[in-house]
């Protein structure tokens, strides 16, 4: 085991941000020593990079794969900016739209029963087991909750992850709505150069739902996975000398092969959404980073400028480099809850968030078999809960999320440092207390 994680190490130092190490340190845990709890790991008390130059053992680098092993992990999410070139997301000019705020101190003390648990668990409580670094609460568009931990301040920001695959999505599903996406083409049509890809007979809409049949693994206990090859990819570090695989996204998406048939399971795949984003940039003339700056973040009066990283020749990463503010990733979601409504003006076509709100095919979804998650679908890069209220989900590695019940009226979003990658670590925890503050807003709003 050590053998293997040695080596995942290494390559992880030359991998591109959330596709580095996702499932390693999910092996790590296995094989080591319990992970240190959020108190005992948190990063300004650990002193990572503190100090001119900080102390060697409290120093991060992202070409030695330092920045990705827990818990300077914990330090490295909320600063990826200082550690790898990154492109920009600008707010534009114009004064932030405050988000309205009347703080309740009742959520705290609100008591759940976590999936599998023997015993209820408080709000608070659910905080530092699942490493928040920071969570804001917003009910009917006004701010009732909001904590920061360890390295992230309300002015800082913080990596999206996969939830990145989300606002992305949501940029696909507004292209279709408007006409300048046909959702029923193929890829090939968009872009030519994917002919010879699996992605080539793909539709659009296979690549917006993840029902592609691609050969591509996201088994990162296996060192001939596809996704280590995407991940070599993206990486802006130089290549070794005798390296002859794909040198950035673009290279690497034309480089997946086929296996299994389009339309047939759900199967979530990264490079899915880096796909998704090369098409966008083909109609739109835009990069992701660019395009999401001009048709949402500038419109949403958002506080800060938001951030992708990207590969050694500037391609945003679409399936996992956002990063953002807390609470303007709030008004992200808080404007797909209004429909696509926010800041007084129509941002979204309302139809993009009524095919979210629909789900897509529960039985290419149940043949994916998620346990945690049944009855549930995706759609538009969305997580689907089906549940009562209609929740649906944007969800990212070590417990990332945007969180929408459109019954409640409730917007959760969540920045953590789960050491644990997988979000089964955090949804036994996670789907119980957001469902119960959905349940208890309703119940005693104010």
């Amino acid at each position: 085991m050590t053998l293997t994680m040695s080596n995942g190490i290494r390559r992880c130092g030359v991998a591109a941000l959330a596709l580095c190490g996702a499932g390693l340190l999910s092996m790590a845990r296995a094989a080591d020593a319990p992970a240190p709890d959020a108190a005992a790991s948190d990063p300004a008390g650990l002193g990572w990079m503190a100090g001119s130059p900080p102390p060697p053992d409290r120093t991060v680098r992202f070409d030695d794969g330092s920045y990705w092993r827990f818990p300077a992990l914990r330090w490295s999410v909320s600063h990826f900016r200082e550690l790898m070139p990154t492109v920009n997301v600008s707010r534009g000019l114009g004064a932030p739209v405050p988000l309205p705020r009347a703080l309740r101190t009742d959520i705290d003390a609100l008591r759940f029963m976590p999936i599998g648990a023997t015993q209820p668990m408080t709000w608070e409580a659910s905080l530092a087991a699942n490493y928040t670094d920071g969570i804001v609460v917003l009910h009917s568009g006004r701010i009732v909750y909001e904590r920061y931990f360890g390295a992230l301040k309300d002015d800082g920001q913080h990596a999206a992850m996969s939830v990145t695959k989300s606002v992305v999505g949501t940029l696909g599903a507004m292209l279709v709505a408007e006409g300048r996406l046909d959702a029923d083409k193929r890829m090939v049509d968009y872009v030519p150069e994917l002919a010879s890809s699996a992605f080539g007979n793909a539709t659009v809409r296979q690549v917006l739902d993840m029902t592609t049949g691609l050969k591509y693994s996201e088994d990162y206990a296996d060192p001939d996975a596809e996704v280590w090859m995407h991940a070599q990819a993206g990486s802006p570090l130089p290549k070794p000398r005798d390296y002859t695989g794909p040198r950035n996204y673009y290279e690497s998406i034309q480089a997946i092969q086929p296996q299994g048939q389009h339309g047939a399971a759900f199967g979530y795949k990264t490079v899915n959404t880096d796909a998704l984003g090369w098409v966008i940039a083909r109609v739109t003339g835009r990069s992701v980073a660019g395009l999401l700056s001009e048709r949402i973040w500038r419109r949403l009066g958002a506080e800060q400028d938001g951030y992708f990283t990207v590969d050694s020749i500037g391609t945003p990463f679409a399936g996992g480099g956002l990063n953002t503010g807390l609470r303007d990733l709030a008004r992200f979601g808080e404007m797909l809850r209004n429909g696509g409504r926010f800041n007084g003006q129509q941002i979204l076509p309302k139809a993009v968030v009524d095919d979210i709100r629909r789900g897509g095919d529960k039985a290419a979804f149940a043949r994916a078999d998620y346990p945690l998650l049944k009855g549930g679908s995706y759609r538009d890069m969305w997580w689907v809960t089906h549940n009562e209220h209609g929740a649906y989900m944007a969800r990212g590695v070590h417990g990332q999320r945007i969180y929408i019940d459109p019954k409640a009226e409730m917007v959760i979003v969540r920045y953590a440092s789960n050491p644990v990658a997988g979000n089964a670590a955090n949804d036994p925890t996670t789907m119980p207390a957001f469902h119960a503050l959905a349940k208890h807003l309703l119940a005693s709003p104010r």
